[in-house]
């Protein structure tokens, strides 16, 4: 029985694989941002159902950041943040207002699944992900863009790892695959550009230990083995 119970879970840990990596649409759980910490750390928290995973910002200084619900909804209209890929614009007023060019990086507690930001207002920018101490491979996606709050633009020059704002680029690009952490560098110094994050993919399932795999795989063997004779 127990043999039977640990195939059963290396099975389902495969199927929550498989359906994690290929997430790509539905409705995005966005972070709520609680809390700073000097004038260039945000603490917040995605909700998955009950599920909490702390999520942190850090690296340049903000010009302000709007926490637990307060402020001007920058968010509105919804229609940039919109696509065939996300139901949901981020729902509350929570955003952080960056200011300075140079390397932000946001920090999960939990390895989530394809991972989102969402801008206002990054007219002029141009960003890269990675790069410096970060050697993570990215695949960026450009979902939706359009007009928002502060006027019309979008992304140009994009590649898996780089983009350009076009005009007062209000949208949303997803990072496809797992992380704990993601990291981007912009040149932008201005007024301000806004961000948020979120996760339309869930957490990643936390893997079996090896020894479930190579037990699954023994009994499959054996299995075999007794059929052939049968």
């Amino acid at each position: 029985m127990g043999i039977r119970k640990d195939i059963a879970r290396t099975a389902a840990a495969a199927a929550m694989v498989l359906s994690a990596s290929g997430a790509l649409a539905g409705t995005v759980e966005w972070a709520g941002w609680t809390s700073t910490s000097g004038g260039n750390t945000v603490n917040g928290v995605l909700d998955f159902g009950g599920t909490l995973v702390d999520v942190t910002y850090s690296g340049v200084a903000f010009e302000f950041v709007q926490a637990n619900g307060n402020g001007t909804n920058y968010w509105s209209p919804t229609a940039p943040y919109i696509s065939g890929s996300v139901d949901n614009a981020p729902p509350t007023p929570d955003i952080i207002a960056l200011t300075q060019a140079g390397t932000s990086t946001i920090t999960f507690s939990q390895a989530v699944v394809n991972p989102l930001i969402a801008l206002v207002s990054w007219n002029g920018a141009s960003v890269t992900f990675g790069g410096g101490a970060d050697q993570q491979t990215y695949d960026a996606q450009y979902l939706s863009s359009g007009c928002g709050f502060w006027g019309c633009g979008g992304f140009a020059n994009a590649t898996s790892n780089h983009f350009d704002g076009a005009g007062e680029l209000h949208g949303v690009v997803q990072l496809l695959g797992t992380y704990t952490s993601i990291s981007f560098t912009d040149t932008t110094f201005e007024g301000w550009h806004g961000l948020t994050v979120g996760v339309a993919g869930g957490v990643a399932p936390v893997p079996l230990p090896a020894g479930a795999w190579l037990l699954g795989a023994a009994l499959a063997a054996l299995s075999s083995r007794r059929r052939r004779k049968i």
